[in-house]
């Protein structure tokens, strides 16, 4: 996963109007699209096609699903957000963040009740789109999507370590320390030449790019360390004894024509009901509520997951392409793709950051780029299914070991640690223990809340009411009797009590309180129960208060109380220049009373 950029205000229609779907390739057709364009966009998608051939399959086997739904998954999810997206050039397929969320549930499910709870969460992000909610995402707390994602990409590592070596691990436990315990017993059982394949690949990963730019734009270091580690393992397996590797082939089969057959299907994605695949125990789902009632967790789960992650994508897209993305209506996009593509076989799909980013530096110039994607990844499959095959488990292993370290930005996020402030450090390492040791959900929501808690003690710091001296504000003193208090920060239910806690006394001689509420942005209902009770005690003590300088959510909130129904009480004035003539006018017209 790239480095997640700075959060960036993006175009957005009315909140009155629905998402519009296609807006993004509307919008390029709009401008003009032409044969340049056309080719840009085929060859930027042939790039990304073959980055996404091995990554869907290994990220499918990875969530606990065969090899071939992951492929499903970059076919119609890909081509299905990317023509009803708010995009311009992001790529949507299965993620390495959903990993660590679909293999539990792939394990407890099933094939099918994984498909069946990705629909779900299809229909979920559709319902977030129409609410015109997609823009929340972008109050979850930097520290919370750093957390996570470190956590998630420690999980897949872990994952990843049996097929690497080759272990023999009768049962993988579900809980992250039983998990990393059974992994340590069976070291003993590793197995050489499936070490000793995945170390091959993970070498050419890791020094394929240094062979040049050009040659690694042309063929990505993924194709060319799977296609190399293959085919050593191949002629190994041939010239030495012994020396046998597991791949796709020899661990999955398919069934067709009432025959078993190894490996992926030469079949293009086929409609199929996802409840009539199997399940945990290998018979297909039988819909109940109690099903969908088991299920619903795990599709909020997707369905939050896929929402943060596609829409930071997007956001990469944007700086990366100069763009702008509509939150709402790439969710939308984003549901439709979940709803349907459990139809054709898919898992759960969203934007991905890496394949986005490659497609945009490969001169992608419109949604067809990531249709073009797909089309690539489905020609494979018709065309190179029986090969695909041979690809040893300890090569994808060792790609998404790759995949993981690229995810954790391990560099920045201890870089984060180290110069961060307090709070934000204990946000992150909460969330990274909690993603690590549990899951993503407890992780977001706990980290949520702690960085929501965080935040309002901070606001309460920097919030309050103090008495000053009116020469700081006014060019001329108040009369006698009159005094001037000047409200900090929003009066929040976090802050509330501290600002009214100065107002318990004032002096016998006051007669006015002026609060100057100029930079008061807003106020809650415990606000304004805290503001009620401070000003009650004033007007008990014969004191007039004026609130002035109001900004707009303020004053709403008082007209709606009822504020501007007290006359000789309380006055409230937009204008804090318009509340010092009132003051003024106030003692004014009462020492003349008195003079009377």
């Amino acid at each position: 996963m790239a480095a997640a950029p700075r959060r960036s205000r993006s175009r957005s229609s009315s909140p009155r109007t629905p998402p519009q779907p296609a807006i993004a390739l509307r919008r390029v057709l709009a401008r003009g699209y032409g044969a340049a364009d056309l080719r840009a966009d085929l060859l930027a998608g042939a790039v990304v096609g073959v980055v996404a051939l091995p990554l869907s399959m290994a990220l499918a086997i990875a969530s606990g699903v065969p090899p071939q739904h992951g492929l499903y998954t970059a076919i119609v999810a890909g081509a299905l957000v990317a023509l009803l997206g708010g995009s311009r050039v992001q790529v949507t397929g299965p993620t390495a963040a959903f990993v660590a969320l679909l293999a539990p549930i792939a394990a407890r499910f099933g094939v099918g009740g994984l498909l069946l709870a990705t629909a779900m969460a299809g229909a979920i992000l559709v319902a977030l789109a129409l609410a015109r909610l997609g823009r929340l995402i972008e109050f979850v707390p930097y520290p919370v999507t750093t957390g996570f994602t470190a956590g998630i990409a420690v999980v897949i590592a872990t994952l990843q370590v049996r097929d690497f070596l080759g272990l023999t691990v009768p049962e993988m436990p579900e809980a992250y320390p039983a998990r990393v315990a059974a992994l340590a017993r069976a070291i003993p059982t590793a197995h050489l030449p499936d070490a000793a394949v995945g170390a091959l690949t993970l070498a050419l990963l890791l020094l394929w790019p240094r062979l040049g730019r050009r040659i690694a734009a042309w063929v990505p270091a993924p194709l060319a360390a799977l296609a190399l580690a293959a085919v050593a393992a191949v002629l190994l397996g041939q010239a030495v004894p012994g020396f046998e590797v597991e791949t796709i082939q020899s661990r999955f089969s398919y069934e067709l024509g009432g025959l078993t057959l190894p490996g992926i299907p030469r079949l293009p994605p086929l409609p199929v009901l996802p409840w009539r695949l199997p399940g945990p125990d290998g018979a297909p789902l039988v819909l109940s509520l109690d099903l969908f009632r088991a299920l619903l967790p795990s599709a909020v789960a997707i369905a939050v997951l896929g929402a943060i992650e596609s829409l930071l994508s997007a956001v990469v897209a944007d700086g990366m392409t100069g763009g702008k993305h509509d939150p709402d209506e790439e969710l939308l996009a984003q549901g439709i793709g979940n709803l349907v593509a459990p139809f054709f076989g898919g898992i759960a799909a969203t934007g991905a950051i890496a394949r986005t980013a490659t497609n945009a530096r490969s001169g992608a110039r419109s949604p067809f780029a990531a249709v073009a994607h797909s089309v690539v990844v489905l020609a494979a499959v018709l065309l190179l299914a029986p090969a695909l095959g041979y690809l040893p488990m300890a090569s994808l292993a060792a790609l998404l070991l790759v995949v993981a370290w690229n995810m954790s930005e391990a560099p920045h996020a201890v870089k984060t640690v180290r110069t961060a402030p307090r709070s934000d450090v204990l946000v992150l390492l909460a969330c990274f223990g909690l993603t690590v040791v549990f899951d993503m959900v407890v992780a977001v929501t706990a980290g949520v809340v702690l960085a929501a808690l965080l935040f309002m003690r901070r606001m309460a710091e920097v919030s309050g009411t103090a008495l000053v001296e009116p020469g700081r504000f006014l060019p001329e003193p108040l009369p006698e009797g009159a005094v001037l208090y000047r409200v900090a920060g929003p009066l929040f239910f976090g802050a509330a009590h501290k600002a009214a806690g100065t107002l318990h006394t004032v002096a016998p001689e006051v007669r006015a309180v002026l609060f100057d509420l100029r930079t008061a942005p807003a106020l809650d209902a415990t606000g304004l129960v805290n503001l009620e009770s401070a000003v009650e005690r004033l007007n008990k003590a014969g004191v007039f208060v004026v609130l002035a300088g109001l900004q707009p959510q303020p004053f709403r909130a008082l007209v709606r109380a009822g504020w501007r129904n007290r006359p000789g009480k309380v006055l409230l004035r937009r204008s804090f220049e318009r509340g010092v003539e009132a003051v003024r006018a106030r003692l004014g017209n009462a020492a003349a009373a008195g003079a009377r």
